[in-house]
């Protein structure tokens, strides 16, 4: 069509002999196609007449033939392409006109809510911006932009794997939070979903979470994760979702690519995923950072501590990491804060399990494998590309112990090893030095570790109480002094305040204000 006269003429003049309405028209300075929306009673009638109208330029090679598919929704035809199944969407005021960053709002919410634009019109004076969208996100897309223009709440879609000690202690602070959220910052949080590993309750328009529990028993059903996700990212009129996995379960990870690919946003403090295999791990952060669905688990390294965003603020801000060390378990961190004077270890660990510190079988947290995970992902943020099998590890469980039957079995025999461990405490206390178990990623040398180690008396690590985490950051600008981030890092509260926030930060970048 480039520089062939007449052609626009031509068409909507054979448009207006049939009486059709064209409600959109879009055409680039190339010239070479001419793009415009009729209303769907009227396509066959558009087609048939423009396929006459224009036979002969085709067969004459005047213009060329169009070779143009899409796959169930549109009509081939060898001269003229028709897309069915599609709505337009209009933004439209006065004040757009001579307004830099109208157009750019209302594309980035469209795009943030993994929407595809098919067409776009606008007049030069501005007051009109026109889209062509897939029919079944038309509700979504609107919904999107009014949130990113403040029209209205900005509405996520929540689903919740995972109702446990973490999922259901999130779920309280959502149930305590959610008047406040709508009334001050515009966020409107609808739980669709909570499943479990046998039983799972959805609703259509949001879960009364001051009766969660109740109606997860009451009116349950079996879990399917082939209903529960389209269930919750289903309803058109609300354009984001977010799933939430607060399990520690390594086939729930399996699921993120797949969400993210289908524009599911998604966050977690599950270490699975990033800690799993490598080329899994780089395959999912690639598909996350060229897409607009986003990925948050800052949960997974330290609680409600901020670890992930502090490693990533110091590479963005041109920062050289050169080591990062620190205890990464609060269980630990309260055993050997307790492993003092003439108690034997053996009574701390059943002191921390019994005040709940510990995994149902403490050989879980004293194998030291959670630290170990802890430590592939900061060193995978760190850009080493390593894998978990490359961090060699000390375990604290005894070599004859690790095979017992039982935690109960493991508990009654751990005592009869007490006197190494005391013996490693009594060596590091004639030197004025304690033992701490740490995680360390030499980003220089390019390797991890997870070992028992010992630190002076006034060294950071040897000042903490309960079951505190601490990190320290050696880079360029903090070379003398590391950068230190410390807190608690274990707990059901801090961890479910964590993946809070996560949520929370997932609302500001679809739109909410901050």
């Amino acid at each position: 069509m480039a520089g062939v006269p007449g052609t626009a003429s031509a068409i909507f003049s054979a448009v207006k002999d049939v009486g059709a309405n064209v409600v959109m028209i879009s055409q680039a300075s190339s010239e070479h196609s001419v793009c415009f929306a009729v209303p769907e009673k009227e396509v066959k009638a558009v087609a048939d007449v423009l396929e006459s109208r224009f036979s002969q330029a085709l067969s004459a090679g005047r213009l060329s033939q169009v070779l143009f598919k899409q796959p169930d929704n549109t009509l081939n035809s060898s001269q003229i392409a028709i897309i069915l199944n599609c709505s337009i969407l209009a933004a439209v005021g006065q004040r757009m006109a001579s307004t830099p960053g109208v157009s750019a709002t209302l594309f980035t919410a469209l795009a943030k809510a993994n929407i595809n634009i098919r067409a776009i019109a606008q007049g030069c004076t501005e007051y009109n911006i026109t889209v062509v969208v897939k029919r079944e996100d038309c509700v979504r897309a609107l919904r999107a932009v009014h949130s990113k223009i403040y029209l209205s709440r900005t509405i996520i879609a929540v689903g919740i794997v995972g109702p446990g000690l973490i999922g259901g202690t999130l779920l309280d602070q959502l149930k305590d939070q959610t008047v406040v959220l709508k009334e001050k910052f515009n966020i409107d949080l609808r739980v669709m979903g909570i499943t479990g590993s046998r039983t799972m309750l959805l609703s259509e328009s949001g879960i009364d979470l001051s009766r969660w529990r109740e109606l997860l028993s009451l009116k349950g059903e079996m879990a399917d994760m082939n209903k529960f996700v389209p269930h919750v990212r289903g309803n058109h009129f609300i354009p984001n979702t977010v799933m939430v996995d607060c399990t520690a379960d390594s086939d729930i990870a399996s699921y993120y690519y797949g969400w993210l690919h289908r524009g599911i946003h998604v966050v977690t403090p599950n270490k699975k995923a990033n800690s799993g295999p490598l080329d899994q791990y780089l395959k999912l952060r690639a598909l996350q950072r060229q897409s607009y669905t986003h990925y948050f688990y800052e949960a997974t390294v330290g609680a409600g501590l901020p670890i992930i965003s502090t490693l990533r603020g110091l590479f963005e801000t041109g920062d050289k990491i050169l080591r990062i060390e620190g205890i990464f378990s609060g269980t630990l961190s309260y055993i050997f804060n307790n492993f003092t004077g003439s108690r034997a270890f053996s009574q701390v660990v059943e002191e921390a399990k019994e005040a709940g510190y510990t995994e149902p079988d403490p050989r879980d947290d004293l194998s030291g494998t959670d630290v170990a995970r802890k430590v592939i992902i900061l060193a995978r943020e760190s850009g080493l590309k390593l894998e978990l099998s490359d961090i060699p590890v000390q375990s604290l469980v005894p070599e004859p112990l690790r095979a017992s039957a039982s935690p109960e079995e493991f508990m009654q025999q751990l005592p009869q090893f007490d006197q190494e461990m005391a013996t490693q405490r009594q060596v590091a206390e004639d030197a004025g030095e304690v033992l701490r178990y740490i995680g360390v990623v030499d980003i220089v040398n390019g390797k991890g570790t997870v070992e028992l180690q010992r630190y002076s008396k006034e060294h950071p690590f040897a000042q903490l109480s309960g079951s505190d985490y601490i990190i320290a950051f050696t880079t360029e600008r903090y070379a003398k002094q590391p950068l230190i981030v410390r807190g608690p890092g274990a707990g059901a509260e801090v961890t479910a305040g964590g993946v809070f926030c996560d949520i929370l930060r997932l609302a500001s970048y679809l739109g909410a204000p901050s």
